[in-house]
C-alpha cells in the first residue's frame, strides 16, 4: 500500500463512524462527563457536568466501572492462571512452571512505569460506558519493560476479519514536534524538523496503522515475515516515518455485546439505562421546581397597593400604601401552592434510580445472602448455582474479551524478551503449546468452590456406603479426586508433590510397612520359641537349659 491509499482507507473508516460519535457523545454527558469530548473541542477548566440535574446516572456507572477491575484484576491476589489444553494431564513440574511465569508476569505488568494500572483503571469505564475500549500493549522506548495506554475512542477505528476479531486498526495521535524528534530521529520530515528548532512544541497530527500483511502487501510482493505490519504517518506531509513487522496486532480492543454487522460494540448497561437516565433529569429539574416553590412560593400582591418591589430575603421589607384599606385583604401573600404530588414524583424518581442499578447489573455482581450458619450445604449450592446463573451473561464476555486477550498478549510479549527463561528451559510438554489464562474472579470462585463441594458430598457419601460395603470405597480415584479439589480451592502447584513422587512416597511407606510386618513376624516367632523353650527346660536349670 501506498502512503495516500493508506491514509484514504483510514479516512474512509474514520468517516463511516462519525454517527457513532454523536452517540457515544450523548451517552458521555449522561453518564461519563470526563470523556464527553467526541464532538466537542472542551476547554480546560470547563465543567464537565454543567446541565445535569441528578448524579445517579454517573454513580452508577462509576460503581460498575469500578467493579470491573475488582472482579476481573483483584489486586490483593494472583488473578491470571496460565493454562495449556488438556489441564488435568499436565505433570506437576510443568504446573509448577507455569506458575512462576505467572508470577513474574503479574511483577512485569504491575511495575509503576507501564501504566499498566492506570491504562485499565481508563478502558474499565469506556467499556461499562460504550462497551469496548482501546489498550495498546507494547514494549516501552527503551526495550526495557511493558508499556500500557488506554486511547480515547474518538481517535480510533477498526474492521473485522472473516474470523470476527479485529484485524485492522487506524489510531489518531496529536502530539508534539519534539516528541516525534524523539522517536523518529532519522526518518522525520524536513517541516517536522524545521518546526522542532523554531516552535518544538507545536501540535503534528499523527496516524498509527496496525494491519495484516497479507493486506498491507497485496500486490504479492512480500517485504515482512511477520503477521502484522506497524506504520506511523505523518499525516500532513504524507509521510511515512517507520515501518515494522508485528507478530502481535498490539491493540487489545475488548468488546462487551455485538451486532452482527458492526465491528463496533455496545454496552447493554447503557443501552436499557439511557432512557432512564433522560427521564431521571427531567423528573429531577421538575421535583427541584417544585420543592423550591413550596419552600420559596411565588407572591400575588395587590397592584397599587406596593410602594417598592416585593423583597422575600430574610430580614427584608416591602413598602406599602398606608392608605391601603387591609379589610379588602392582604397587600402581599404567597400563592397557593399543591403540594400533594411531590412525594409520588420523588418515588418515581426512587423507583428510575432503582432501575438503573439493576441496569447497570449492580444487584447481580454482589455475592447472594448465605441466610446464616441453619442453612444446609445443599441450600448453600443453590444459592450459588442462583448466582452463577445471574452473573454469567456478565463475567463471561468480559473475561474471554477483556482478560484473555489483555493477559495472552502480555505473556507473549515477556516470551518474546526472554523474561520467562530461553524456550529450551520450559519442560517439554509445554514447548509448541498455545498457553491460555483461567481468571479468578468471583463467578470463578463459585464454580470452584462446587467443585470443592461436591468433593465433600462425594466422600462423605462413599464413607456411608462403606459401612455397607468396604469394595465401593474403590470406585473413586482418591488420589486424583484430591489433588483436583487442593488445587480448586487456591492450594499453589508448588505445595504439591508430582504424582511420581507420591507413588514413590505411597511405595517407600508400603515397603516400610512390609518390613516392619516381616520383623513383627519374627519377633513374635522368637517369642514363641523362647516361651516353647522356657516350658520344655529340664528341671534344675532355671528354665535355661544349662545345669544350675
Amino acid at each position: 500500500m501506498s502512503v495516500e491509499f493508506v491514509l484514504a482507507q483510514g479516512s474512509k473508516l474514520f468517516e463511516e463512524r462519525f454517527n457513532l460519535l454523536t452517540l457515544w457523545q450523548e451517552i458521555a454527558e449522561n453518564f461519563y462527563p470526563e470523556r464527553a469530548d467526541f464532538t466537542v473541542n472542551r476547554a480546560l477548566g470547563s465543567e464537565m457536568a454543567e446541565g445535569l440535574a441528578s448524579g445517579s446516572p454517573i454513580l452508577v456507572r462509576r460503581e460498575l466501572g469500578n467493579a470491573i477491575g475488582g472482579m476481573l484484576r483483584p489486586t490483593n491476589k494472583v488473578w491470571a492462571r496460565a493454562r495449556v489444553d488438556n489441564w488435568d494431564e499436565v505433570t506437576t513440574e510443568a504446573k509448577a512452571w507455569l506458575e512462576r511465569a505467572e508470577e513474574r508476569q503479574r511483577k512485569a505488568m504491575y511495575h509503576r512505569q507501564t501504566g499498566f494500572a492506570r491504562a485499565v483503571k481508563e478502558a474499565d469505564h469506556d467499556f461499562a460506558t460504550f462497551g469496548q475500549a482501546v489498550i495498546q500493549a507494547t514494549y516501552n522506548r527503551t526495550f526495557t519493560g511493558l508499556l500500557y495506554r488506554c486511547h480515547h475512542l474518538r481517535d480510533c477505528a477498526w474492521t473485522e476479519g472473516t474470523d470476527g476479531l479485529v484485524d485492522v486498526v487506524y489510531r489518531k495521535w496529536k502530539t508534539t514536534a519534539i516528541e516525534l524528534a524523539r522517536m523518529f530521529p532519522k526518518t522525520l520530515h524536513r517541516e517536522i524538523q524545521d518546526k522542532v528548532a523554531k516552535s518544538p512544541y507545536e501540535p503534528v497530527e499523527v496516524w498509527h496503522c496496525v494491519l495484516p500483511r497479507d493486506i498491507f502487501e497485496s500486490d504479492g510482493k512480500s517485504k515482512h515475515k511477520t503477521k502484522y505490519v506497524s506504520i506511523y504517518l505523518d499525516v500532513a506531509n504524507k509521510h511515512m516515518m517507520e515501518e515494522v513487522g508485528l507478530n502481535r496486532q498490539q491493540y487489545i480492543i475488548p468488546r462487551w455485546q455485538t451486532v452482527s454487522g458492526s465491528q463496533y460494540a455496545y454496552s447493554p448497561a447503557v443501552v436499557v439505562g439511557l432512557p432512564d437516565a433522560r427521564t431521571l433529569q427531567e423528573m429531577t429539574l421538575t421535583l427541584l421546581d417544585a420543592g423550591q416553590k413550596a419552600v420559596t412560593p411565588p407572591m400575588l400582591g395587590v397592584q397599587g397597593a406596593l410602594r417598592s418591589d416585593v423583597n422575600v430575603m430574610a430580614g427584608g421589607l416591602t413598602w406599602v400604601d398606608r392608605e391601603y384599606d387591609e379589610r379588602l385583604g392582604e397587600v402581599l401573600r404567597p400563592l397557593t401552592i399543591d403540594k400533594s404530588g411531590i412525594p409520588l414524583g420523588l418515588d418515581m424518581a426512587q423507583a428510575v434510580e432503582a432501575k438503573l442499578t439493576e441496569a447497570f447489573y449492580l444487584n447481580t455482581i454482589g455475592l447472594p445472602p448465605t441466610g446464616g450458619p441453619d442453612m444446609t450445604a445443599f441450600e448453600v449450592g443453590q444459592r450459588v448455582q442462583e448466582y452463577i446463573r445471574r452473573a454469567l451473561p456478565l463475567f463471561e464476555p468480559m473475561e474471554s474479551e477483556y482478560n484473555g486477550p489483555l493477559t495472552e498478549e502480555t505473556f507473549e510479549l515477556l516470551m518474546g524478551a526472554g523474561v520467562f527463561g530461553p524456550v529450551f528451559g520450559m519442560p517439554k510438554e509445554l514447548q509448541g503449546r498455545e498457553v491460555k489464562f483461567q481468571f479468578e474472579s468471583p463467578l470463578h470462585d463459585a464454580l470452584e468452590n462446587v467443585k470443592t463441594q461436591r468433593y465433600l458430598e462425594a466422600t462423605s457419601l462413599l464413607a456411608n456406603a462403606a459401612a455397607a460395603d468396604p469394595a465401593v470405597a474403590h470406585i473413586i480415584d482418591v488420589k486424583k479426586a484430591t489433588r483436583e479439589a487442593l488445587l480448586a480451592s487456591g492450594t499453589p502447584a508448588d505445595w504439591l508433590r508430582s504424582e511420581q513422587e507420591v507413588n514413590d512416597a505411597a511405595a517407600a511407606e508400603a515397603e516400610a510397612a512390609q518390613i516392619q510386618q516381616q520383623l513383627a513376624q519374627m519377633q513374635q516367632g522368637a517369642d514363641i520359641a523362647a516361651t516353647i523353650g522356657a516350658t520344655q527346660a529340664p528341671a534344675g536349670t532355671g528354665g535355661t537349659g544349662v545345669p544350675n
